[in-house]
């Protein structure tokens, strides 16, 4: 990929080099610092990637069924779905190409590989920066739900979000083939990176003002029934605690690959550094992760989705 910098992944395993380290110009150096480096089996990688596939289809499969789902909200949980699904059947592809040219069992020119490689990569990018984009979404979606609840019908109408769903696809198709046209330049790094912390900060700021409408919302309901202390309390620690996972799953699952983003404009020869490059197969693999846990936040919680869902895996046997 783009990411590792200067030597692809499907290139490098064609010229039989590392694909899971990433080629950065570093020598090796017995005398500097111990890296921790964590493998991540093959297996466990592609078993991951299917799982998040299977799981997003079924999301999809639920949401075009049930006509009662077809809402802006459910729309952004969808293309979120769809966007998760390509995260993950991309890398998947890219690791099963990689393990093909390893193995000597797929044999092609260099300039067909060089053209797979990037044909996955803007596949791979895109799919992140539309992921990235429909989390943003349906922050939004559920901020104007609460905050304008009177007027949402009238403000997020169904054909607008088909508009911002049709414009953030475009988006991310263009910018994707922009960052892997221009992979090699600092700007586009820079530019990736921005661009999570700009979606880390709007959701925080978001979710965290709906927390405190909604703590309010339960303190003056307590007043009313005369049971301030406890009612706020205990919704107060709920919605903390939805609200940590929510933004914590959020982090910890891409934080890691845009810290590798970061490191590759700051230090990109600092041996430091390098022991971070060296976990870039585990990073794609936490954004797998958020690839299948994205469905068990924001579809599955669904009491209708899941009734949805149960008809389509009995219609399925």
């Amino acid at each position: 990929m783009f990411m590792q910098g200067t030597q692809r992944r499907l290139l490098g395993s064609l010229n039989s080099s590392s694909a899971a380290t990433p080629h950065l110009g570093l020598a090796a150096n017995h005398t500097g610092p111990r890296c921790l480096e964590v493998s991540v089996p093959d297996g466990l990688f592609l078993s991951l990637g299917l799982l998040s596939v299977l799981e997003n289809v079924l999301v999809v499969a639920a949401i075009a069924k049930n006509r009662n789902l077809h809402s802006p909200m459910y729309s952004f949980i969808c293309c979120l779905a769809v966007s998760d699904l390509l995260v993950s059947l991309s890398n998947v592809l890219e690791k099963a190409f990689i393990l093909l040219l390893e193995a000597g069992a797929l044999a092609t020119r260099a300039a067909v590989v060089q053209q797979l490689d990037d044909l996955i990569d803007v596949l791979i990018c895109g799919a992140m920066v539309s992921s990235l984009c429909f989390l943003g979404a349906i922050a939004v979606d559920r901020y104007i739900s609460i905050f304008y609840a009177l007027r949402y019908h009238s403000i997020v109408t169904l054909p607008r979000a088909w508009r911002a769903i049709s414009a953030i696809w475009v988006a991310s198709v263009l910018s994707s083939t922009l960052f892997i046209a221009y992979y090699n330049h600092t700007a586009v790094l820079l530019c990736l990176t921005s661009f999570f912390v700009a979606m880390l900060v709007l959701m925080a700021v978001l979710y965290v003002h709906m927390l405190a409408r909604a703590c309010q919302h339960a303190r003056g309901i307590a007043r009313l029934h005369k049971r301030r202390r406890p009612v706020h309390q205990g919704f107060g620690l709920k919605g903390a605690a939805t609200l940590t996972i929510l933004l914590g799953v959020f982090f910890l699952c891409w934080g890691p690959f845009f810290l590798h983003l970061s490191l590759m404009v700051l230090c990109p020869q600092h041996p430091i550094c390098g022991c971070v490059f060296k976990n870039f197969n585990l990073f794609l693999t936490l954004i797998i992760c958020n690839s299948i846990v994205d469905p068990l936040i924001y579809a599955f919680r669904s009491q209708e989705l899941r009734k949805t869902l149960q008809e389509v895996l009995l219609c399925s046997w």
